[in-house]
């Protein structure tokens, strides 16, 4: 089945972390095939060249007109940031409504919702296209209490979890997916975040929007989903925040209630505080949180390094620090791939 064409919208943070939804799926999506980004500070530049230096024939333009002219059979539009709070800003409202008058429908992670906006919804509706709001909640009738049926679970269930937010925990967990599969491993990822939905996750759930009772519930029932239609050798969770992010704590669940008993952690070495704000704290040395993962009952088997702020040289030096003291294998996902992983997961199983 062809996928539709789909542009991401940035507008002038495409390099920064904040556009983190349009880096996910500029490096992979199974739902969209995506066209160009809409980006004035780089337009004319490759957009995988822009992430992470990897050509990817994804072109970046620096208007919707611009896009359409060269791409013309765009069915979407997709808003590739993560605001704090999820706000939507409102420069993007006027680009939004020229996608829609274009025939786009729009594709919205953040958590304020375009349905909601009344001449956004009649513009939508007047040109008969989609508004699809990801993080809006399920409704009630629609989620699960936590119940036990995760022991059920025979899969190597691995949680990638992180020291903080924005570190590469969906694309490791990606990567580390389509590793084992071309290694013979039949895996499947729990997404739980909206870029995951965005890449074409067919189990998970949205994490952040789910009221708090439901979660453990909507966790177990993802992964018994996932287990009970697929039964793959392995089922990787997608972490999001941290144990100890103070601005939202999380991890807790993977290791308890979907009963993770494997992690990857994921890690920034030159990143002091949480989400770079002295005022929440310092971020706890990866010992320190390995013996904390222990302590749910759970062991880390690999650390993965976002080298956010280090030169090639740097990062070589953090990989060789941490497999001396750690004696863990430990991944340079965006530069080196995670195959080293590989011999650790066929050993478990």
């Amino acid at each position: 089945m062809q996928k539709p064409n789909a542009i991401i919208l940035t507008d002038g943070i495409l390099h920064e972390s904040d556009a983190k939804t349009a880096h996910g799926l500029i490096r992979g999506t199974e739902r969209f095939s995506i066209v160009g980004v809409i980006d004035h500070m780089h337009a004319g530049k490759d957009a995988g060249e822009v992430v992470d230096g990897k050509h990817r024939n994804i072109p970046v333009y620096a208007t919707v007109e611009e896009a359409i002219s060269q791409q013309p059979s765009i069915a979407y539009c997709i808003i590739g940031i993560a605001t704090v709070g999820g706000v939507l800003p409102k420069r993007f409202i006027p680009v939004i409504q020229l996608c829609i008058s274009k025939g786009m429908s729009i594709v919205n992670g953040l958590h304020e919702f375009l349905n909601d906006h009344v001449e956004i919804a009649a513009l939508a509706k007047k040109h008969q296209v989609e508004l699809i709001d990801v993080r809006r909640p399920k409704a009630k009738k629609d989620l699960h209490f936590w119940n036990g049926s995760i022991f059920s679970v025979k899969a190597l269930t691995i949680a990638v979890i992180g020291t903080d937010c924005a570190l590469g925990k969906r694309t490791t967990c990606r990567f580390i997916k389509q590793a084992c599969l071309s290694n013979g491993i039949s895996t499947e990822m729990i997404y739980t975040g909206q870029t995951g939905w965005m890449q074409g996750g067919v189990y998970g759930f949205i994490f952040d929007s789910t009221l708090n009772d439901f979660i453990s519930g909507e966790l177990e029932h993802a992964i018994v989903q996932c287990w009970e239609e697929t039964h793959p050798q392995v089922i990787l969770i997608e972490g999001q925040s941290a144990l100890r992010n103070p601005s939202g704590p999380c991890g807790a669940e993977m290791l308890i209630s979907g009963n993770a008993k494997h992690v990857v952690l994921v890690h920034a070495p030159k990143r002091t505080y949480y989400e770079h704000t002295p005022l929440w704290g310092a971020i706890h040395d990866v010992a320190s949180e390995i013996q904390l993962i222990q302590m749910y009952g759970a062991q880390v088997i690999a650390l993965a390094l976002n080298t956010e702020d280090c030169t090639d040289a740097e990062a070589s030096a953090f990989q060789t620090q941490y497999q001396q003291t750690l004696g863990i294998p430990v991944l340079l996902p965006i530069q080196q791939g995670v195959d080293q992983i590989i011999p650790v997961i066929q050993a478990l199983l």
